[in-house]
């Protein structure tokens, strides 16, 4: 065979080799970029060491060191490992396993070297408090806790360290039997740490109370409803100016208003 009829072959096998390559780089592409996705979606699920920035400035700050992690007396921090769908090398607890037991000292925090966990945060007068911990907030699901089924069960109330603050049981009458008591477990966010010792002591196949960073378990109300009871949120609206809208239903009084149903429209 001459040089160049193997010219044609050549470049024929150079064309083909270059699309594999393309094919392989893309389909590579794609994995890395899922992995990607996975990693950001199961980020804010995450339930992160006490004192741990807001999720976005975490990652920025946090240098994968361990160093809490090894100050955890309980083994409860885990650094995540490739394959875990997880920010790599970050610290995070799963309370199902192995809850925060909220150590008086607090370890895992002084030892930051990078303030991704704030010492000011788990603060209160300069000294570290337990009570100031916030890594998420527990949630009941009324469908699956037995409690609300009628049947007598207090073990997250018990569990909870923060005892008959956090947790308090509500007592109502079950009128499906009409001599039993319904003992539900009520979460007050204002004092629950997300320690998640409720959910590892539940006793249903399935937590039925489970913790959940704050951004994911609560919602916002919104600027414009205030509390009016509460003086610092009252506050808000010192300055704020009434708006009055007016229609043909406002012009007249409360019941011409009711008899007159055209006005409705």
């Amino acid at each position: 065979m001459s040089k160049s009829s193997r010219e044609p072959i050549s470049d024929r096998r150079k064309f083909i080799l270059n699309m594999a390559r393309g094919a392989g780089l893309a389909t590579l592409g794609g994995f890395v970029w899922s992995a990607y996705v996975d990693e950001v979606t199961a980020s804010t699920l995450l339930l992160r060491p006490p004192g741990a920035l807001a999720e976005d400035d975490f990652l920025k700050t946090c240098i994968k060191c361990g160093l809490c992690v090894e100050a955890c007396p309980y083994d409860t921090l885990v650094l995540a490992a490739p394959g875990d769908h997880k920010p790599v090398g970050t610290p995070f607890f799963t309370p199902r396993e192995v809850p925060c037991y909220m150590c008086d000292d607090i370890p895992c925090v002084p030892v930051c070297p990078t303030g991704a966990l704030d010492v000011e945060s788990v603060s209160k007068d300069g000294e570290l408090d337990i009570r100031e911990m916030d890594m998420g907030l527990a949630v009941i699901d009324q469908e699956s806790c037995i409690a609300f089924w009628g049947i007598q069960c207090d073990a997250c109330y018990r569990a909870c360290p923060i005892l008959g603050e956090a947790i308090t049981i509500e007592y109502s009458q079950n009128e499906r039997t009409g001599k039993h008591a319904f003992m539900k477990p009520v979460v007050h966010g204002d004092v629950c740490t997300g320690c998640g010792m409720c959910e590892l002591a539940c006793v249903t196949e399935k937590a039925s109370i489970f913790v959940l960073p704050r951004e994911i378990s609560t919602g916002k109300a919104g600027s414009h409803y205030i509390k009016g009871w509460d003086k610092a949120d009252d506050a808000r609206v010192k300055d704020a100016k009434a708006i009055n809208t007016k229609t043909r239903l406002s012009e007249k009084s409360a019941m011409d208003s009711l008899n007159d149903s055209e006005d409705l429209y």
